[in-house]
Formats: C-alpha cells, structure tokens, sequence
C-alpha cells in the first residue's frame, strides 16, 4: 500500500494522510527487520518527527551494512540522506546521494541510480540551486524511464523538473 497521495507542485515533499502514516507506524511497533526500519524511518520522516527518523535510521543503516545486501545498505543510504535533507544538512545529504548514484550505477542499477538523483535534486531544490536540482531530476527521468519505472514514478520526476523551471524562472526575472 502507497502512503503517498501525491506530491506537493511547490515543495516536492510527499503528500499523505498522516492518519494513516500514524496507524501504521503503530502497527509496525518495535520490528527489527530491515524493511520495518526503513518503513519507520520514512514514517517518521514525513510526519516531521525529524530527530527519531535520524537515530532509526543510523540504525538501519547498521542492520544493512550487518545484514543486508548492497543494494539494501543502497536503499538505507539513501533514506538516510533524505532525513539529512529535511533536518537542512543539505550539504550532508549531497555527499551521501552523490556517493550512492556513483555506486548504482557503477553497479548498473538504473532504478536505484534514479532514486538517488531523484532525491539529490530535492537536496539541490531546497538549498535553492533549481539548475542542479533540473540536472539530477533530467538525469533520474533517463535512468527511470531506462529501467521501464511506472507511470507514478515517471510522472513525479516530470511534476520535478517542471517545479525547478518555475523556481529557476522566478530566480532570474528576481536577480
């Protein structure tokens, strides 16, 4: 089940219904498991409990580097830098997304090379760099559309790039 419901044009986060992010949160309790821990971090996230979402995602990331494949401590990596991004260490978070994309596709693992664009171009976004963001969402829309990614995911890259036209547009006509 999707908990995202759509995506916000002006800030790209996730919109959900945090009733339901909530009850699920609940539900998941106090599970170990790798995909719980991701699935909590995410949770916690986007109900903006910012410093709990931080400290189980260290944990994720230990489980998955102890534990999981590489593509799991990928995806954990990942997660983690987005915590990163809405706790504003933009330039934490750009690291850690810039050294994930490399590994993805070095490894020739478009989707989560995407992923990690998709995401490094939000970092760019909210930092206010709307050229970088455009760059890393163009880049994500290859690699998705490479990897035959579903019409959501291609569509949220496309609602992004067009998000970091309008914000590079207003920066210009203010400058």
């Amino acid at each position: 089940m999707s908990y995202i419901h759509g995506y916000d044009p002006e800030t790209l986060r996730e919109i959900v219904d945090v009733n339901e992010c909530r009850e699920r949160l609940l539900e998941l309790g106090d599970q170990r498991s790798l995909p719980a821990l991701l699935e909590r971090v995410w949770l916690l996230k986007v109900l903006d409990r910012l410093e709990e979402a931080n400290v189980i995602s260290d944990e994720s990331v230990r489980v998955a580097r102890m534990a999981g494949t590489r593509k799991d401590l990928l995806r954990a990596r990942i997660l983690h830098a987005t915590v990163q991004q809405w706790r504003g260490a933009y330039a934490a978070a750009e690291h850690e997304l810039s050294t994930c994309a490399g590994e993805a596709e070095g490894q020739n693992w478009s989707a989560i090379a995407a992923f990690s664009y998709q995401h490094r171009g939000k970092v760019h976004y909210d930092a206010g760099d709307y050229e970088a963001a455009r760059r890393d969402f163009k880049r994500a829309l290859f690699l998705r559309q490479e990897a035959g990614a579903p019409d959501e995911q291609l569509e949220a890259t496309l609602l992004a790039v067009d998000a970091a036209d309008r914000r590079r547009a207003r920066s210009s006509v203010a400058s």
